[in-house]
């Protein structure tokens, strides 16, 4: 995480130093006037402070601010997108007494950091997310730690403050990943089946499926957690556009009840590693692309027969299948390569799957 510390205080130019030394991914900004106290590698500003957090918003991801909370809250609030988006914030006093995770706390990372401050600096860390407060389980937190994606952001206040109440909360988890992480904290539940856990009468649920849910399942009490489980191997002509590759993708993962939010990578072989559409699709949904050579792709026994194009084309026996299973680190098939237009599609599952 890339951390932006900025001070406007000659107390505050050598706790930020003290955090800078401690952050190997931060850097110092400090008022002009206060150089001396700072070092040679901090940033000197002496403008305006809403400006330079204004230049310095979209390049980090972590800021600490060591200043009046007040201040601070005036000054990010236009810049506000979303709580999945906005970068952590932390807030420490001039005195270094406290720092206080004020904005991002679980997805954006505050949380941590101001604790990473604390620890720096003999300082005091507040938290106030009542789940932590509380000593119970974050389901925000265990995505961003697992790497899944959450299907509706909205859904996490939702089930958190069934957890505050302490009520009832029936879970499907094939990767028993958040029966280890919940540890006996919260009124959890944990079922085989969806059935069987909508059927439980429990005031809320939440499910860790790569299985795209119906629309009428979609209850307001239920979370839903996406494992990024899923690789899709594809080959396509020169000149594919994206919107083609999204047509052909889309349509598949719909017939095999598949989400989207579950791909975690797509693989193909490197004579498309410059491929326009193909890499403009894969930058559309954030999903990272990994190339294999003609002899890795020829190395994987697949269930189709050799495609003769792609023998011809760069010397291998098949692209689609093999670079989803290679992609999906040996994982199985869920489709045999399929053909539509110009693109080539297979998809294939890491592990045992949902």
């Amino acid at each position: 995480m890339r951390i932006a510390i900025i001070a406007i205080t000659r107390n505050g130019a050598r706790l930020g130093t003290r955090l800078r030394d401690g952050l190997p991914e931060a850097r110092l900004f400090v008022l002009q006037k206060y150089a001396g106290q700072a070092g040679q590698d901090a940033e000197l500003f002496s403008g305006e402070l809403a400006g330079l957090v204004t230049r310095l918003w979209p390049e980090y991801a972590g800021f600490v601010f060591i200043m009046a909370t007040g201040i601070v809250v005036r000054m990010v609030a236009p810049h506000l997108a979303a709580k999945d988006r906005d970068p952590a914030v932390v807030v420490m006093d001039d005195a270094g007494r406290f720092a206080i995770s004020l904005l991002a706390g679980h997805l954006g990372g505050a949380n941590e950091l101001a604790c990473r401050c604390a620890f720096l600096t003999g300082a005091r860390e507040v938290i106030t997310t009542a789940t932590d407060a509380n000593d119970l389980p974050a389901f925000d937190l265990l995505a961003k730690g697992e790497g899944w994606a959450i299907d509706d952001l909205s859904k996490v206040k939702v089930l958190n403050a069934l957890l505050l109440d302490d009520q009832p909360i029936a879970v499907v988890d094939p990767t028993d990943r958040l029966r280890s992480y919940c540890h006996g904290r919260g009124r959890l539940s944990f079922h085989d089946t969806f059935v069987e856990a909508l059927q439980s009468g429990a005031a809320g649920f939440v499910f860790v499926t790569n299985r795209h849910l119906p629309p009428q399942s979609r209850a307001d009490n239920l979370l839903v957690l996406r494992p990024r489980n899923l690789a899709l191997g594809i080959g396509c002509n020169s000149g594919t556009t994206p919107e083609e590759l999204e047509e052909v993708v889309t349509m598949q993962l719909k017939r095999l009840f598949l989400s989207l939010k579950s791909v975690g990578c797509i693989g193909s072989a490197t004579a498309k590693q410059e491929e326009e559409g193909l890499l403009a699709f894969a930058a559309r949904h954030g999903i990272p692309l990994r190339f294999f050579a003609s002899d890795e792709l020829n190395g994987v026994a697949v269930p189709s027969p050799p495609s003769r194009h792609a023998l011809e084309a760069i010397g291998a026996a098949g692209v689609a299948e093999p670079a989803a299973v290679l992609a999906a680190d040996g994982g199985r098939l869920l489709l045999k390569k399929i053909k539509s237009g110009n693109v080539t599609l297979a998809i294939a599952e890491l592990g045992a799957g949902p």
